[in-house]
């Protein structure tokens, strides 16, 4: 067995390497796959200058990962199949350019491109005032922006890994720090992986509290999908326990929530929240699929990590960003102080770690839609989905 390592970022070493390229003849040979290569690249120009943009191809399957932007995938492809989605932002915003205060706390949406992208660490969600204790002990107050800060900070380590066992295993990995003084103290260390030739990847992420006092945690996976996957008729498949909408608007559709639109002019965005089964191990999965039923994406994860799902639908006009999000996460993407008030902030002891795991496959075939479709439903087997019609104070307090 060969493990092979290559440092492309080290802030503390003074190490960072302006453009990388490993192909079979540079490392290993891997037995998935023959015309496997990871490259790196710096994006020059507009507010794209600095970017780093690895490129990871498995011989099947290509993502392009963002380490100044968290970490987070911009776009990818399988098969063929494109994954991701056409933002109103074309290309990866360095967060220098991103003012997450702009617009009353919108300003994320400045820099919001990416097939993937991590609500956190200390929030996610709506923007809005939390009460916190300062320096000196006492309450005050602060204003949060949306979904938080993790995005927008780039990794000061990034490393790739070859192994050639079995098939092989391209590994990126990356390590964020949300870090202040008089404030949160918190560190991501995220792997993407891959096995040479496969349909497959993986996100192993862990997040550790590097303050000697308890620390608070949101964590939500914003992954997102446009054309062609989303079309008119596309379809969420989820194993539902219980869901409810954000509010009225989303309500007024509900017996369709689970049906896409195709590019709608003066749509308005709706939201649904959810607990979803899972099987005797703990895992869960959702898939999204084409109308046709012949292409889809599935996320399999443990629902102890990632214990509710969010599911964005933006079906407006594809000049203005047509998509859809399926989002797991620790919490709902609210106002932090009302995930709080629910029990839903996860709190790390000093030192403590909190690990995700999210398994994403693609599917190329009316049967490996099918199959996958199936174990879905396999999983509400023994139960009756419980479907509000209208909002529920606990999810949203709408």
């Amino acid at each position: 067995m060969t493990d092979k390592q290559w440092v492309l970022t080290d802030v503390a070493n003074g190490i960072w390497l302006d453009d990388f390229d490993l192909d079979p003849q540079d490392g290993p040979s891997l037995a998935g796959a023959t015309n496997w290569s990871v490259q790196k690249r710096t994006l020059q120009g507009g507010v794209s200058a600095g970017v780093d943009v690895v490129e990871v191809d498995n011989g099947r399957l290509t993502m392009s990962i963002l380490p100044t932007r968290g970490m987070g995938l911009w776009k990818g492809a399988c098969d063929g199949l494109a994954l991701g989605w056409d933002s109103p932002v074309p290309q990866p915003v360095n967060p220098a350019f991103v003012n997450q205060s702009d617009r009353s706390g919108l300003g994320w949406l400045s820099g919001f491109n990416e097939l993937l992208c991590r609500c956190g660490l200390s929030s996610n969600g709506a923007p809005g005032t939390d009460v916190i204790k300062n320096n000196e002990g006492n309450p005050t107050e602060t204003e949060l922006t949306l979904h938080g800060k993790i995005a927008n900070t780039p990794a000061h380590h990034v490393a790739v890994s070859i192994c050639d066992t079995d098939a092989g295993t391209i590994s990126v990995t990356g390590i964020v720090d949300e870090t202040m003084m008089f404030g949160p103290r918190l560190q991501l260390v995220s792997t993407f992986s891959t096995t040479a030739g496969s349909n497959s990847f993986s996100i192993i992420d862990e997040v550790r509290n590097l303050q000697g006092t308890p620390a608070e945690l949101e964590l939500l996976y914003h992954t997102n999908f446009g054309k062609p996957l989303l079309e008119e008729g596309a379809k969420l498949v989820a194993p539902v326990l219980e869901m409810a909408p954000r509010d009225a608007h989303a309500a007024a559709d509900i017996d369709s929530y689970d049906v896409y639109l195709g590019p709608t002019a003066g749509y308005a965005e709706q939201c649904y929240f959810f607990e979803l089964a899972a099987e005797e191990a703990g895992q869960t999965r959702v898939l999204l699929r084409n109308r046709a039923g012949d292409c889809g994406l599935s996320m399999r994860y443990a629902k102890s990590q990632l214990p509710w799902l969010t599911q964005w639908k933006c079906t407006q006009l594809e000049a203005d960003g047509y998509v859809t999000g399926i989002e797991p996460g620790t919490d709902f993407p609210n106002l932090k102080t009302f995930e709080r008030e629910q029990g839903r902030v996860v709190v790390l002891p000093p030192g403590g770690t909190y690990q995700v795991r999210i398994d994403f496959e693609i599917h190329g075939s009316a049967e490996a839609v099918a199959t996958t479709e199936h174990e879905i439903r396999a999983l509400q087997e023994h139960f009756v989905p419980q479907v509000h019609r209208t909002a529920l104070p606990k999810y949203s307090g709408s």
